[in-house]
């Protein structure tokens, strides 16, 4: 099966006006109707993410640091205000756009895995290069190659089932930077495992930020936070704070 052709048409892809920065939003917003009621999920945020960057997005619960990651991640569309990531505006594109755009620019690990559960490891992580296109062989041997780079290599055959928690979330991880993606977007991503399991995760962005990974990370946990080299604090859909800590 062949690559999906770009489907970008030339104006849409148009170079970012922010010098070269992996992401930047400009007044972002997103408003949700319920009933009458006008709900300002995100209200103007503006920053900038640069390349290999490692950065934690936190707040309390309800502070629009999870909608602030549906738009990075191109999952949702904002009510106004503008998006680039690594160089497209993605804030204009269409629906069928935004999925070429994720499969090539994001890996996504979330809270709860999300994995097949009658795939084998290795079939989990091959899912994107399916989406993509690409044939067996060369998927299989960058799902391997993925999957070594999460310590697993011995655990490919094994079904999510017959994994621990911290292994699921490695296979995971596997899968979210199986396309060699632009940036990686971890969704409380030690929220359903244990503290030392969970620690060893953490080790594990820490080992990927420094072989050249862009890192971004939801929490609302300190500790989680705290092994990032920048943290965005959100509350009431605003940046508070923008805080560099190493």
């Amino acid at each position: 099966m062949a690559e999906t052709n770009n489907p970008f048409p030339e104006n849409a892809a148009r170079e970012s006006a922010a010098n070269g920065k992996l992401i930047q939003t400009e007044d972002l917003w997103k408003t949700y109707l319920m009933g009458s009621e006008e709900i300002h999920a995100l209200r103007g945020v503006s920053l900038e993410i640069e390349r290999n960057e490692y950065v934690a997005i936190m707040g309390p619960s309800g502070s629009g640091k999870s909608t602030l990651m549906n738009l990075i991640g191109c999952l949702d569309t904002p009510t106004r205000g503008s998006y680039w990531i690594n160089g497209k505006l993605a804030s204009e594109l269409d629906d069928d756009q935004l999925a070429y755009l994720r499969n090539r620019e994001i890996g996504f690990v979330f809270q709860t895995f999300n994995l097949l559960p009658r795939a084998t490891a290795l079939g989990n992580v091959e899912l994107p290069l399916v989406y993509r296109g690409l044939p067996a062989a060369e998927r299989r041997e960058k799902a391997q190659d993925a999957l070594r780079m999460v310590e697993l290599a011995d655990r490919m055959d094994h079904r999510p089932s017959e994994l621990s928690g911290g292994e699921r979330q490695r296979v995971a991880i596997a899968r979210a930077l199986v396309n060699s993606p632009s940036i990686v977007l971890a969704d409380e991503p030690t929220g359903n495992l244990d503290s030392a399991t969970g620690a060893e995760i953490m080790n594990l962005f820490n080992r990927l930020n420094r072989e050249g990974n862009t890192l971004l990370v939801v929490t609302h946990e300190r500790d989680v936070a705290a092994c990032a080299r920048r943290i965005i604090h959100i509350r009431d859909g605003m940046v508070e704070r923008d805080e560099r800590i190493r």
